[in-house]
């Protein structure tokens, strides 16, 4: 009998879970515009993290943004005005998979009032773990990344046209990259020339001008071969539901390499968002908490 309970119980349980995980329709991860949801009988303002039912109505402003990921995993970016009902925009997305999902809860929980909290009184550390260089680059002292190309970002120091220089070694020093650029930010590829073959390089940004104002040096790692089958293997599922290109599957996809600390790669991510939806504050937000929580940046 008493197992008899415990099966019960551990089914119920169950149940309990999957309806809690099947209790809304939409969930909103990015909002831009004075846009207001119906959930009964009174219109309220929307916000980002909210849940939508299918018996829900929007009314969507002029000149507006909504990325909304669906229960089922795929994803919906939606800009024209009007009202709509929140079961007609479901019925525009396919069926996916529950992964997408969690890679989704995983960046809310970061866009979170607590996620926030926790980054804010993590500041003082950030700021001692950064060093103490002229120039600040945007990614760890020491990473790996999957993909072949990446966007090196750094933080601006203070003059008018300031030209930087971008220099990319091999593990002996031995130039591979050499470019100069009025940017803060540059966009590495890995299997491009001499860098092509390399497992390991060193990079540097310093100024045109005056070589000693500089940033540190880091190294940035290719994945090896059985790690980066992992990785492969868990982006199966998740580039079923977010293949298309749009910022909130960069958005997405940013959360799932945090999530497996290829921080240089969700960074990549995070631009390449940005890239294509430069209008939208959440996806910028997120960048900058994304840098402050790990250590990249310092808040302010």
């Amino acid at each position: 009998m008493k197992n008899l309970k415990t099966i019960l119980t551990i089914t119920l349980l169950g149940v309990g879970f999957i309806a809690f995980g099947q209790s809304y329709t939409f969930k909103v991860m990015a909002n831009k515009g004075t846009n207001q949801v119906k959930s009964g009988t009174d219109w309220q303002p929307l916000k980002t993290g909210t849940s939508l039912k299918s018996t829900d109505e929007l009314k969507i402003s002029e000149n507006a943004y909504l990325g909304l990921i669906h229960s089922g995993g795929k994803t919906l970016e939606w800009r024209d005005a009007g009202t709509f009902k929140v079961s007609d925009l479901a019925a525009k997305v396919g069926s996916g998979t529950s992964v997408t999902a969690k890679y989704a809860d995983f960046l809310a929980s970061k866009m979170s009032a607590e996620g926030k909290k926790n980054r804010l009184s993590a500041t003082g550390a950030v700021h001692r773990a950064l060093s103490d260089a002229a120039i600040n680059v945007n990614i760890p002292n020491s990473g790996q990344v999957y993909a072949e190309t990446a966007i090196i970002r750094w933080d601006p120091i203070e003059g008018d046209n300031i030209v930087y220089k971008v220099t990319v070694t091999d593990m002996f020093e031995e130039p591979l990259v050499s470019e100069e650029t009025t940017d803060t930010f540059f966009e590495l590829n890995l299997s491009d020339g001499k860098m092509e073959g390399q497992n390991v390089v060193l990079l540097m940004v310093t100024t045109a001008e005056d070589e000693d104002v500089k940033s540190g040096t880091y190294a940035i790692k290719k994945l090896p071969g059985e790690d980066k089958k992992k990785v492969e293997a868990g982006l199966g599922d998740l580039m079923t539901d977010i293949s298309e290109q749009t910022a909130l599957n960069k958005y997405i996809l940013a959360g799932f390499y945090e999530e497996n600390n290829l921080l240089i790669d969700a960074l990549t991510s995070y631009e390449q968002a940005i890239t294509l939806a430069p209008e939208i504050d959440t996806y910028k937000e997120a960048y900058e908490d994304f840098l402050i929580r790990n250590g990249l940046k310092q808040g302010n």
